[in-house]
């Protein structure tokens, strides 16, 4: 009952056997290899426009980088409170960005309104001795497991394009996104204002792929300075390339996504209707349950695997990811033990 993190899950047999197949050739290094070339085709095609395609180890890498490269070391960026560059990345997007500063702003389930967004801008007019916000970041999916649709993400393009905003996605999560709002890669992204997409591989099965997606060809320049400076430029990124390839590929990443997210909805549904009662949405494949603290402990007793935050002194809220490995004889084992934790 593995539901800590989809990072917990292995290797897809997809990307192993990409990784296995380019692995057996020899090839330039530092992006000068067929198959990052084939990576910018295969992203273009996957976004119906030309794209630029910079693949980075880590989302930490992929998010800071991009922040930096879409706004002054002075500039600030509106970002949700619980979003990852916010609460897990302990300031790389400071450091990378030279000094750039986050501003985090809350909103009901990780996402962000254009309200709360325009507000930002009236409390912050103090000409020079204040940060000006440059920049916003949005998180797809976010870290409370909702998706943005997309007139939300047009509503906050409107607000960002009328304020002189650049946008960047972290979409370490994007392929359950995709599949949970049913609307195409372009239509969550560049068709509605996003300059620079985070494209994360590894959370749905690659070893440590991501990518920054460009839909801005000025950026380049400086996306590839900033990479190879704060040491992102990988020498043999053919591989990575491989990783992403052999996951987008014949839609295999929105296989993987669609599977993580129906057992999510089916481990949200158990518990819920076992007595644990949802905390928010199930869209995509997270579920966040309220609990106690002993019934947590006795879920972990079980066998179960997952993280959990403080709410009030003796409850606790509970998160559970899904993945492409995770299975239904897992969700149901998870569901029996929650059911007969709750009648005891």
């Amino acid at each position: 009952m593995r539901f800590a993190s989809d990072n917990t899950s292995g290797v897809c047999p997809e990307v192993l056997a990409a990784i296995a197949e380019e692995s057996a050739r020899y090839g330039p290094a530092y992006g000068d290899d067929r198959r990052s070339a084939e990576l910018v085709e295969k992203l273009s095609e996957v976004f119906e426009r030309p794209v630029d395609v910079y693949p980075v180890a880590t989302g930490t890498a992929a998010n800071s980088l991009s922040l930096a490269a879409l706004n002054p070391p002075w500039g600030g960026v509106i970002c949700h409170q619980e979003a990852h560059v916010a609460v897990d990345e302990l300031a790389a997007p400071s450091a990378i960005g030279g000094g750039l500063t986050l501003l985090p702003l809350a909103g009901d389930h990780g996402k962000l309104t254009p309200e709360v967004v325009d507000e930002a801008f009236v409390r912050r007019e103090n000409g020079v001795h204040t940060v000006p916000i440059t920049g916003l970041s949005i998180t797809q999916e976010t870290e409370t497991g909702t998706c943005y649709r997309v007139d939300e993400l047009a509503a906050l393009a409107e607000v960002a394009t009328r304020r002189g905003l650049r946008i960047h996605m972290d979409g370490a999560r994007f392929a359950n996104a995709v599949v949970a709002t049913g609307a195409s890669p372009a239509d969550l992204t560049w068709r509605r204002g996003v300059d620079l997409l985070s494209f994360g591989a590894t959370k749905g099965g690659a070893l440590a792929a991501e990518a920054i997606v460009s839909f801005d060809h000025s950026l380049d320049e400086v996306i590839q300075r900033h990479r190879k400076r704060f040491g992102h430029l990988l020498s043999k990124q053919r591989l990575a390339a491989a990783q992403i390839l052999g996951w987008v590929s014949d839609g295999v990443w929105l296989r993987h996504a669609t599977h993580a997210n129906r057992l999510a909805a089916r481990l949200g549904a158990g518990l819920d209707a076992s007595g644990m009662a949802l905390s928010g949405p199930v869209e995509a494949n997270m579920a966040f349950v309220r609990m106690t603290d002993d019934q947590a402990r006795a879920l972990r007793e079980a066998g179960a695997s997952f993280y959990t935050q403080v709410l009030d002194p003796g409850l606790a809220e509970a998160r559970f990811v899904t993945s492409w490995s995770s299975s239904e004889a897992e969700v149901d084992e998870l569901i029996r033990a929650a059911g007969q934790i709750i009648a005891a």
